[in-house]
Parts: C-alpha cells; sequence; structure tokens
C-alpha cells in the first residue's frame, strides 16, 4: 500500500523546507475546542463517505487526548465501536519488529551492517550483499511477497494455511530483485519476512515471544501481541470490507470476493486469520496502548541513544527529493504545513491504520478505519478525500495549530 505520507506529498499536504514557516500556535483552550470540533466533523465525514466507522486519538502532549469513535449505523448494529478496542495494525508491526532488532543490536546479538546470508545462508537473492539494515529501511531490492497470486486466497481468508517467515521469504525471493542492494527505495513486504526469520534464528523465540517480551510486558502494553492465529484477546473492532455485490470496479477482479459473514452489503472479517502479514503485518493493538509505545520510542526510553539514532537515519523515498518523506528503519518521516511527523500505516484486510508522533514522543496521533480494500486498491475516490482531509486535521491537532483551509 502507498504511504500516507507519500499520499500527503502529491496532494500537497507534505511541503518542502523552502515553503513558508508553520503558524505559530493558537492559545490551548480555544484550540483544543475547535479542533475538537473539528476532528469530530471530519470523523462523521469519513463514515458519510462509506466508511464502517473510524477510531481517532490524538494527544498534543498538553492536556487531555482526544478521543472520538464514529461509526455507521449498520455496524453499530454488530458491536459499537470504542477507542479501546483492539485493532489489527497491519504494516505498523513493522515499527515493532524493528524496535526488536535494535534491542538485539545494542546488546550485540545483531550487526545492523552484516550480510543476512549469515543468518539465512542461501535464502536472500543478493544475500551477501543485503544488511539488516537495508531490510528495515527498503533499500534492498527484494520483491514484495504480497504481489505474488499465491497469497491472494490467505489475504481474502479463503485459505487457512499459517504462513512461517521462511514461507513468506521463500515466495518474495522467487522472483528477480528489483535493483541491486541499496541503490533505491522500494517498500517490500518480503524485507520484514527476512527480518522474522533473522530474530527467530538469531534469537531461537518466537516473534509472539519476542513482541510480548521486549515490547508489550516492558510497556504493560496489555492489549498489544503478535497474534498467531485469528482470535482475540480482549474486545476488539470488527473489520469489513465489500461483499462482490457492493465492490467498487477499481477493486481487481481477484480480491473481490472476501471470506466472512455478510451484513448490508459488507462482509465481516473479524475471523480471518492475518497470519499472511507475518512479520510485516500480525500486530494486534489499541491506539492507546500505541500512543504508549511511540512515547517510550521516541523518548529514548525503549532504545540506547545510538540504536534510536540509527532508526531515524532515513533515506530519501524519492531521490528526486531528498528533503521530502524518508524511511527511516521500521519508521518514516516527513515535513508538513504543520510539524516534522514520525509515522507508520497499515493496511490488512479489514482495517487500515495510521500512527503519528513528532521527534520526542510527546505528542501521539492515531486514525484507525475498520476497512482496507477501498484505500488499498483507492477504489472510492470520496473516501479517499475525506480520509485525506481527516490525517491532515489530525496532524495539524497533534502540533496544536489550526487546521489548513482545504
Amino acid at each position: 500500500m502507498a504511504a500516507v505520507l507519500l499520499s500527503l506529498a502529491v496532494t500537497g499536504f507534505v511541503r518542502t523546507p523552502s515553503a513558508r514557516p508553520a503558524p505559530a500556535p493558537t492559545p490551548v483552550p480555544v484550540l483544543a475546542e475547535a479542533q475538537r470540533a473539528r476532528l469530530a466533523q471530519l470523523a462523521r465525514q469519513l463514515v458519510d463517505a462509506g466508511a464502517p466507522g473510524v477510531v481517532v486519538r490524538v494527544d498534543d502532549g498538553r492536556g487531555r487526548p482526544v478521543e472520538i469513535a464514529e461509526q455507521a449505523s449498520w455496524a453499530a448494529r454488530d458491536q459499537r465501536l470504542a477507542v479501546g478496542d483492539e485493532f489489527r495494525m497491519g504494516s505498523n508491526t513493522k515499527t515493532v519488529l524493528a524496535v526488536v532488532v535494535l534491542t538485539l543490536v545494542a546488546e550485540g546479538g545483531l550487526d545492523l551492517d552484516e550480510p543476512v546470508e549469515r543468518w539465512l545462508p542461501g535464502e536472500v537473492p543478493n544475500g551477501r550483499a543485503i544488511t539488516l539494515r537495508m531490510l528495515l529501511n527498503h533499500t534492498s531490492g527484494l520483491y514484495d511477497y504480497t504481489r505474488d497470486p499465491a497469497l491472494v486466497r490467505s489475504i481474502l481468508g479463503r485459505d487457512r494455511r499459517r504462513w512461517t517467515s521462511t514461507d513468506l521469504l521463500a515466495v518474495g525471493a522467487q522472483h528477480g530483485p528489483l535493483f541491486p542492494p541499496g541503490t533505491r527505495w522500494s517498500y517490500s513486504n518480503t524485507d520484514y519476512a527476512a527480518v522474522g526469520a533473522v530474530l527467530e534464528r538469531a534469537t531461537g523465540a518466537s516473534l509472539a515471544d519476542l513482541v510480548r517480551d521486549r515490547i508489550a510486558r516492558p510497556l504493560h502494553l496489555e492489549h498489544t501481541y503478535f497474534a498467531t492465529d485469528a482470535s482475540w484477546r480482549g474486545r476488539y473492532a470488527r473489520g469489513y470490507e465489500p461483499d462482490p455485490a457492493h465492490m467498487p470496479p477499481g477493486v481487481p477482479a481477484a480480491f473481490r470476493s472476501v471470506a466472512g459473514s455478510r451484513r448490508d452489503g459488507w462482509v465481516d472479517v473479524s475471523g480471518n486469520d492475518p497470519g499472511w502479514g507475518g512479520a510485516a503485518g500480525a500486530v494486534v493493538s489499541t491506539a492507546r496502548d500505541w500512543a504508549r509505545f511511540y512515547t517510550a520510542l521516541m523518548s529514548g526510553a525503549l532504545l540506547p541513544a545510538a540504536q534510536l539514532e540509527q532508526m531515524r537515519t532515513t533515506v530519501p523515498a524519492d531521490p528526486r527529493d531528498p528533503d521530502g518523506p524518508g524511511s527511516g528503519l521500521g519508521i518514516q518521516t516527513a515535513p508538513t504545513p504543520c510539524g516534522t511527523v514520525w509515522a507508520h500505516e497499515g493496511g490488512v484486510t479489514g482495517y487500515s491504520s495510521t500512527n503519528y508522533t513528532d521527534v520526542t514522543g510527546g505528542r501521539t496521533a492515531t486514525v484507525l478505519v475498520p476497512t482496507e480494500f477501498l484505500f488499498e486498491f483507492e477504489a472510492d475516490p470520496r473516501l479517499a478525500e475525506a480520509d485525506r482531509a481527516l490525517q491532515s486535521a489530525v496532524i495539524c491537532t497533534m502540533f496544536g495549530r489550526p487546521v489548513p483551509a482545504g
């Protein structure tokens, strides 16, 4: 899925350093009241544009966080959406796995610049030239396994097989490299399938245990875990995709029939297994847990200063725009009219998520929408426009600044 940061850049929301400086903050009480009302309005507009629901949480670091849950009436008959519901976080998993890697680097168990061939002999094309750092910042050149037809039935919930990191890596490795390692940037889920395989080989532990022991337990994240099957551990948000009769024409034919129970033109995919996301996308969390995670990460509570600096060392997503969006290790950054964000997004069947923070971790924001294909394939322009408006407002609210006109 195209990164939200790149989408905002295309629409003009991401600015270059030559743009005029961001406006001075408005006094807090006035701004907080106006921004809360504006966010609620934009969240409702997203639902009115066709989303089953949306959760918004914004903490500007200066008071009580804004928390909003809006939902379509038909979905509310299944279960009322709440801000604290567990949610499949998709590719936000990459941030978590990158932190796990960097904790091991700090302990001397892994080296960011050693060839992955050491841990995965013969399993990675160009493995002697690809480093762990290249996997983490998407400069390896590996083909994205989610583009292979072998994954379609699992993505649709029609194939219940359990994919291992090695399995997913093998799917991507069947395809030739996109470019020589380290010469370009290209987002690839295969990078993190390889990262997952390295972690399992280097530690002898499962990814679920590593996420639990190195992230969730130390931070007391009670609703954050690496999913090992289709089950949930707490109250969760139901995720939906349109049924075949209501799927927009922009969604490819191969993705038009999702497994699950049907209601009001939608299919409930909450019981589908996200295992095909693996190390690239199988983490479950909540808006509140993620805020705590981002604050701990960016403030230096999770990683030593040297490893946090490595994580925030970026490569340009577009070499023609070196000052635009950049990719660090498991996290991305971009300048916006309201401030520089650090962020990641995620998309897994039935669930779309975007998480933002500032460089200190003192400000955090999350937008969760319980549907995915309409965004994945840019199949609904009205929904995409409403989503961009909400995302822009969320970023500005996080920085305590007025929402730009339009």
